[in-house]
């Protein structure tokens, strides 16, 4: 295991995970869990990891993960909960600004992000896949439904069908948008699992629900 600062913290993010308003072991996604197991073999990239949320369970499926994040708090977290679950040799710690990072060109075969918005980013990201790579994206809505978990306004929040908008030049194996409640939050979020390949005849793997 290695830490490596790539550009500076960010503050208000590191106050979040040291107060505790921030969820300290937060589960990875089902919709993730359930496609694990069918991304292909390699190396990992997970953006925006903070507390290890999907770079922990990526790592335990065998991946080598490089898991950026703005937040030294969180990264710090990230790690004990890695050393909890004995998978600290396989990750690699990059505190670093998610707006100017570089990403390299054709070099991960998963990429995840969870809850953060990467619109001006993400044709660097999906140019960061290697071909037959796989992206898992989760992140808040803008709704009308009566919601506490997210940001407080639209601003950092996808549009309806945006994330979906946005992973059309993929191969798009789930996509969905819900309003679940979990552990007494609600939230309005949407899901993207996609893959970069192209072609009329394409390969899905069968997922149960």
């Amino acid at each position: 295991m290695s830490w490596r600062v790539v550009t500076g913290a960010m503050t208000t993010w590191d106050e979040r995970y040291r107060t505790g308003t921030y969820p300290q072991r937060p589960d990875p996604h089902p919709v993730l869990e359930r496609y694990l197991p069918t991304f292909p073999p390699g190396r990992a990239l997970d953006i925006a990891t903070g507390t290890g949320r999907n770079a922990l369970p990526v790592a335990a499926a065998g991946y080598r993960v490089d898991a950026v994040d703005q937040s030294r708090a969180g990264l710090q977290i990230a790690r004990e909960n890695a050393r909890a679950a004995g998978v600290e040799g396989d990750i690699e710690w990059l505190q670093a600004d998610l707006e100017s990072f570089a990403y390299p060109a054709s070099t991960y075969d998963v990429i995840t992000i969870s809850f953060y918005r990467p619109v001006d980013r993400l044709p660097d990201i999906i140019e960061a896949l290697a071909d037959g790579g796989c992206l898992f994206i989760q992140h808040h809505l803008r709704t009308t439904d009566d919601v506490d978990g997210g940001p407080s306004g639209d601003r950092y929040r996808f549009a309806s069908n945006e994330l979906l908008r946005a992973g059309l030049g993929l191969t798009v194996l789930h996509y969905d948008e819900r309003t679940t409640t979990t552990d007494g939050t609600t939230a309005a979020t949407a899901q993207l699992v996609a893959r970069k390949t192209q072609g009329g005849r394409q390969s899905y793997p069968d997922i149960s629900e």
